[in-house]
This record gives structure tokens, sequence and C-alpha cells, in this order.
């Protein structure tokens, strides 16, 4: 049985239809990166897959007792109110020392439980934002652009740091990111969002190719990934995905959208 899954979902907001007949499964142990251009709608997804939104129709199915774990975009603390890391890690509810410790470990900051939150550089912040995903050691880990704002080698010692937690813990992991550069290399399979599921399956491999930075004028490295396309119709969007009949392809997907 798959730890969380949606059937047929859709979502409606203000009016606006934001996602529709989206079917999604995840099982202990993978790492599935949801990617798509702005508006697509990958936020929402994962807003109705912790239950912060009801879909407007279909389900989502949980397993009995499935605990998660959710790092936010982001989270702003008032930079006046003196708080440590410690005392962050323990709120709403008070955790034991060793507790907090352990968590800290799993996340890579083992000595910062004494530090300032607003002492904290960026990458360190995320990390702290991580290791309170992992206080209740969750069945799913959920991250919605957790690298957000931090560069690329801050952004792939943080994915490092992921797949650690994922070895360690044995947990699932569910990321939202445009970091395709990175994730690419991290994922076990790719779902490829825009209001609806447009394809989905495992990057074969991620390469640096002067191929793709010709085609797209960025002067940085690349993400080469072979996606199973599974839906009989043509689209072309921002997410620069286009599908076909049910065949295995080669895209290329810009690095930074």
């Amino acid at each position: 049985m798959s730890l969380i899954s949606t059937q047929a979902v859709g979502v409606q907001l203000g009016g606006t239809r934001i996602l529709s007949h989206v079917d999604f499964a995840i099982d202990r142990g993978e790492i599935v990166t949801i990617v798509g251009p702005n508006g697509s709608g990958k936020s929402t997804l994962l807003r109705v897959i912790i239950g912060a939104i009801k879909p407007t129709e279909g389900q989502v199915i949980s397993a009995p007792g499935l605990r998660v774990g959710y790092v936010p975009q982001k989270l702003h603390i008032d930079p006046t109110l003196p708080m440590t890391v410690g005392r962050f890690l323990s709120l709403p509810r008070r955790h034991r020392r060793a507790t907090i410790r352990k968590a800290l470990e799993q996340a890579g900051l083992p000595d910062l439980a004494s530090r300032q939150m607003t002492n904290l550089s960026g990458g360190q912040f995320q990390r702290v934002l991580l290791a309170r995903a992992l206080m209740n050691s969750p069945d799913l880990l959920i991250l919605d652009e957790a690298t957000q704002g931090l560069d690329q080698p801050g952004a792939a010692a943080f994915y490092q740091r992921i797949a650690e937690v994922r070895a360690s813990l044995g947990c699932a992991v569910l990321m939202v990111s445009h970091d395709l550069h990175v994730v690419m290399a991290a994922s076990d399979r790719v779902i490829c969002l825009n209001g609806h599921v447009c394809c989905e399956g495992q990057p074969e491999h991620v390469a640096q190719a002067e191929e793709y930075r010709a085609l797209f004028g960025t002067g940085t490295q690349g993400a080469l990934a072979l996606y199973r396309h599974t839906h009989d119709h043509a689209h072309d969007d921002a997410s620069g995905c286009t599908h076909d009949h049910d065949h295995d392809r080669t895209k290329d997907h810009e690095a930074a959208q």
C-alpha cells in the first residue's frame, strides 16, 4: 500500500481551476520531485496532500497512522524576538534535549541548539526547519521549495542531506523544486505538473551538456532527463514538456525557471 495517494483530485479556488484529475502515489523509501511552471498547482497539491486544502473533487488516501514532516518554502521570525534553535524546536510543545539533539544531527547541525535563530545563515535556517520536520520521525517528508534563496552549492548540500535522511529513516520524500539541475540527480521519480500530471517517470541521467547551454543560453549546467510519458496527447507549456504517445523520450529542462 502507498503511504499516501490522490485519486482524480481536482481543486477550484475562487472560481479558478487549479488542479484537474490528479492521480498521485508515493511509496516508502521513494524520493519524488514535482516540477512545473509557476502557477502550475505544485504547492496546492502539497497542501491537499497534507490536508491543508480540501479537494473539490476526488479523494486523498493515507496509510493508517501516517506521520508527515513538512518543510515550508519560508518562515518569517520577528528579528527582534530572542529565540534559540533549541527553543524553536520545542514549540508548540516541549521536547527532550536528546530528541532535539538527534533531529539537529540528522539535519546536519549537531552544535546549533544554543544559537539564536536570527543569527543563522539561509542554509542553516532551512536545516533547522528540516530538523523540526524530523522531530516525529516521519514516514513521509514533504519539502515545498525548501532551497529557495540558497545558492547552487548550498542547494546541492541540502539535497545531499535529504538523501542521507531518507537512507537513515527509510522515509519517503516528496519535494517541489525549481532546482532541476540538482534534484534530477536526487530523485527516484519526477512528476511534471501543469494543472494536471503532464508526465512522470524515473530520470535516467543528469548531465552537463554544451547543447543545453547553447539552446537556452544560460551558461550554467543543465538537466537532461528521460521521462516515461503515459499520456496520449500533445502539450506545450512554459515547463518545457512536450507530450506524445506512450513512449520514452529525452527532454531538456531549463535549470532555473
